[in-house]
């Protein structure tokens, strides 16, 4: 009667079937992602987690095509059903607290293409459950190519349409930060995980789409390279991407930069002599500046990471740190229509403060300007719908705020990035230089006092009433002005700036 394998035979088996998950035994593989300027699965990995952490789920899956392949071909070719799903830490010397705990998923574009099997759904929903339970922050790297129609081993479904990855990783959202990084091609369900993140950074390599070219020629659109597919450029400027990535271990470095916020405070950073916040802004009320010279000073050095800059210009939206705390800032640009708030910019706005709640971060907003985007192309566009949407994500959020006026606030814009009223945020204040009103000073008058000018010829006569009522309504307007009527709640010295937000993140 046979006694079976010995404890040594079992434990050689096992090692034997785990090596052949790895880059060493899968040299073909990784050779040609080599080739090709990229990494593996698991070099990416190991570069994101940190060193001795990986508890990993599901190793020894294979694809469900146990009926067309032999057995060595399963698990050289089909290892881990192409997606490494484990529990691990990152930035274990980093957060000032210890909690470093996440959940990854690593997509393996060199196992059948990165496509979604069987098997790879069951692995997906169990380390999305995993995570849930423990409330994991999660990192995914979605690279792959949709549904794989292959697994011939699968008799018990038609479309397989029941899965409930999709619905799962939704299910996360405000329960864990979730971070989805891509490089190559991603097409269909690889992209729906993508785009479903709260933040996603893509490597310039990437074509992103939610069907690939076999798909869109198949249903009569065309034949079209991958190449020409959601290509990152075309993606950043219509705010698909929070953060392009140079290659994968750029995409691999900004993962980690931007998860540290929704894990906690770090060590503070180093600070620049506040008193340069005094003479930062222009002398002249009308000229434009670089609100991130204003960010670069006011918050930790080189903790400033700027999302979907080319997208909304009309805001600047970040995450950075005071010393050391992780905060959400929203920023007036008023070099990009002078800082009026149009549709694109509300939309960036709104989900940044949607990102602040996901993640529970305070948010600051630097305000300067002029209120809403209006006119018929705005409307056309959905101003209508878009911007009193702004309204209500605000509503919703419940962290501390603070709102800081560098220089105009003007109109439903201004109260819009403060949270829908000047009473919103925790603190509410304004650098000496503020003002406020109903609208913008210029219009004000121009609407306001139209009789008044008309009255007056056209030329110089004209020209110095108006400077003379737009003068008058900025005194009537200016920040000490509306601090004595209680419209905000103080007025400071900029260099005083970082110990107001510091108070008012820290009443929350």
């Amino acid at each position: 009667m046979s006694k079976g394998p010995t404890q040594i035979d079992a434990q050689a088996h096992l090692d034997q079937i785990t090596a052949d998950t790895s880059d060493a035994v899968r040299h073909a593989a990784r050779e040609k992602r080599h080739a090709k300027g990229f990494r593996t699965a698991r070099e990416n990995l190991d570069d994101l987690i940190d060193s001795d952490s990986l508890v990993e789920y599901g190793q020894l899956a294979v694809a469900a095509q146990r009926g067309r392949r032999d057995p060595e071909s399963l698990r050289i070719d089909t290892a881990t059903d192409g997606v490494i799903t484990g529990t691990a830490t990152i930035n274990r010397d980093l957060i000032a607290d210890g909690d470093s705990d996440v959940a990854v998923a690593i997509y393996d574009y060199s196992v059948l293409a990165g496509t979604q099997g069987f098997f790879h759904h069951q692995k997906l929903d169990r380390i999305f459950e995993v995570a849930e339970r423990e409330c994991l922050p999660f990192v995914m790297y979605t690279e792959g190519g949709g549904g794989r129609p292959g697994d011939t081993d699968v008799k018990v479904n038609i479309a397989g349409l029941n899965s409930t990855s999709f619905s799962r990783w939704a299910g996360l959202t405000g329960k864990v930060p979730r971070v989805t990084v891509n490089n190559g091609y991603c097409f269909a369900g690889n992209a729906a995980l993508f785009g479903a993140g709260d933040v996603r950074i893509a490597t310039k390599s990437s074509s992103i789409g939610m069907a690939g070219p076999a798909m869109i020629e198949g249903g009569g659109l065309g034949s079209f390279h991958p190449d020409e597919i959601g290509p990152v450029n075309t993606l950043c400027n219509a705010g698909a991407i929070d953060l392009l990535a140079e290659d994968e271990a750029h995409a691999t470095a900004l993962a980690k930069w931007a998860l540290s916020y929704a894990q906690g405070t770090v060590q503070p950073g180093i600070v620049i002599d506040q008193t340069a916040l005094r003479t930062i802004l222009p002398e002249n009320r009308r000229m434009a500046y670089d609100v991130r010279r204003v960010m670069d000073v006011l918050f930790d050095q080189q903790s400033v990471l700027e999302l979907r800059p080319v997208y909304g210009r009309a805001v600047v939206t970040a995450l950075a740190r005071v010393e050391g705390h992780p905060v959400a800032v929203i920023a007036s640009d008023c070099r990009h229509l002078g800082g009026a708030v149009d549709v694109d910019a509300a939309r960036k706005a709104g989900e940044m403060m949607e990102l602040a709640k996901r993640w529970r971060l305070p948010i600051v907003s630097l305000v300067d300007t002029p209120g809403f985007m209006v006119g018929p192309d705005s409307e056309a566009m959905g101003a209508a719908k878009v911007m009193p949407e702004l309204f209500n994500t605000a509503a919703s959020v419940d962290t501390p705020w603070v709102g800081l006026f560098l220089r105009r606030g003007y109109g439903l814009g201004a109260m819009a990035l403060v949270g829908g009223s000047f009473e919103f945020p925790t603190i509410t204040a304004s650098w000496p230089q503020g003002e406020f009103g109903g609208m913008g000073l210029e219009g004000a008058v121009r609407l306001g006092f139209k009789k008044e000018l008309e009255a007056v010829p056209e030329g110089d006569a004209r020209d110095a009433l108006y400077e003379k009522l737009v003068a008058d309504m900025y005194e009537k307007g200016r920040a000490t002005e509306a601090a004595a009527y209680l419209e905000i709640d103080m007025v400071i010295d900029p260099a005083e700036s970082r110990k107001v937000i510091l108070r008012g993140i820290r009443q929350g």
